[in-house]
């Protein structure tokens, strides 16, 4: 693409045609602290390509790298073997691309894996359709929920508190512009979740439920309780599950009763990747089919009789619907949607049952020897690989004080909910196969350590 450089008279037209006196103001919404008001002191205006190399080979060798360390942190991306195969079908020639194609029924090949990964989705879910990808958990989650609100005809959400508060973060960013009401709150260190509030809280204003499945300290919910008083008051019930993995040990949302579930699919196939790119999931039930956002790949014969797929129902606003559109989602993350696709098949159900079944089976032996430690509280009464522990210390600390003695312990709740006091003692311990029992045992002598 050519670079087309614009006059200052043209750049004046653009801006007095919007209502904006400067550029400036086009970044109002930023807040004040997070703007550069001029270069960043210490980094020279240029470098040469070997002199950049060496300094940022020198920063990398800060990190601790995943696979070099006991890990286990998770709350929302978790560490698992991902088979070789993965990364060598992926780097194909005809999949090697993060887009799907403008011409989509020329790329045959793609619409077949779209459609098989919306089968894949559908059926991890429990529920009648899926579509073909949204760019993360926490986007998918808020697309949910504006869904809700189209279906309702309504614009109050009660979000747990135990959602994941990146994810209510999100939330609130987008209705800050849509106008819709999110209550929610801050969780308990306790084994009990806040799901006696958030019945009392349905009304006939409500529009949806959204609770997280294994919630953000790992906590499991019965959903079918919830899902029962949201209907009878005309309100849906979204699940979130932020891993996958569990719905091979636990009964899937959609069996309980969840009108649309959405999540992160980065445990299969995808690799933590440094926080991105993931890859969202969406399914729902097959009555608010045409209120899904995104993407829709369907089968059908061409004029010979032939098996075929094409893209169907496509809501985006890029399409025939334009501002009709049901969301501005404008790409799938095709890619990552393969690579979920691929392991998920390599797995099969059974794979994926004894996966979840190692998962939960290495959890319970972290959580039964981080138990024995004095000034260490379990909090969870039920968990599949993530649990939360109170100590009698700084959980913020000690996470910094095991990362200095080579263990990323956990990640602690006053990162996620900074200022909040009664937090400040949680940490929260995610525990894959990747795991091993002499990770656990340098987990627990190093943690007895800073806890003496």
């Amino acid at each position: 693409m050519r670079y087309l450089p614009l006059t200052q008279p043209e750049r004046h037209a653009m801006l007095a045609a919007i209502g904006a006196a400067t550029i400036d103001d086009l970044f109002a919404d930023v807040p004040a602290e997070a703007r550069l008001e001029g270069p960043i002191a210490g980094l020279p205006m240029h470098a040469s390509e070997i002199a950049v190399e060496r300094h940022f080979s020198g920063l990398a060798r800060k990190n601790m790298a995943a696979s070099d360390h006991p890990f286990f942190l998770g709350a929302g991306a978790y560490k698992h073997h991902i088979p070789a195969s993965v990364d060598h079908l992926i780097q194909r020639g005809e999949f090697l691309t993060a887009y799907t194609p403008y011409q989509p029924e020329i790329a045959q090949g793609t619409l077949q894996m779209l459609f098989e990964f919306q089968t894949q989705v559908a059926r991890l879910f429990g529920c009648d359709v899926a579509n073909a990808s949204m760019y993360d958990g926490s986007t998918a989650c808020w697309e949910a929920i504006s869904m809700a609100g189209r279906i309702t005809k309504r614009n109050k959400a009660i979000l747990s508190s135990g959602l994941h508060p990146h994810y209510v973060s999100v939330a609130r960013t987008m209705a800050r512009f849509t106008g819709d009401i999110l209550q929610t709150g801050i969780p308990q260190l306790a084994a009990t979740t806040d799901s006696a509030q958030i019945l009392a809280a349905i009304d006939g204003e409500t529009s949806c439920v959204v609770i997280q499945y294994p919630d953000i300290l790992g906590r499991i919910e019965d959903l079918s309780v919830i899902a029962a008083k949201a209907h009878e008051h005309g309100a849906l019930l979204i699940a979130v599950v932020t891993e996958p993995v569990a719905l091979g040990a636990i009964k899937s949302p959609g069996e309980m009763g969840a009108d649309i579930v959405v999540g992160e699919g980065q445990s299969l196939g995808v690799g933590l990747q440094f926080g991105g790119p993931y890859v969202g999931l969406f399914a729902c039930k097959e009555k608010y089919l045409r209120q899904m956002p995104g993407r829709l790949c369907g089968q059908t014969v061409d004029a010979e009789g032939k098996r075929g797929f094409v893209l169907t129902l496509s809501t985006r606003e890029q399409h025939i619907r334009r501002e009709k559109a049901t969301s501005n989602i404008c790409t799938n993350s095709g890619l990552c949607a393969l690579a979920f696709s691929i392991h998920l098949t390599l797995l099969g159900e059974k794979g994926l049952r004894d996966l979840a079944m190692l998962n939960h089976g290495m959890a319970v032996q972290a959580a039964e020897r981080l138990a024995q430690i004095p000034g260490v509280g379990l909090i969870n009464d039920s968990f599949f690989n993530e649990f939360t522990i109170e100590l009698n210390k700084n959980a913020r600390e000690i996470i910094h004080q095991l990362a200095a003695r080579g263990v990323l312990g956990g990640v602690s709740l006053g990162r996620l909910y900074p200022g909040e006091a009664a937090l400040e003692n949680g940490l929260l311990i995610a525990v894959t196969e990747v795991v091993t029992a002499q990770d656990i045992e340098a987990l627990a002598v190093n943690l007895q350590e800073l806890m003496a």
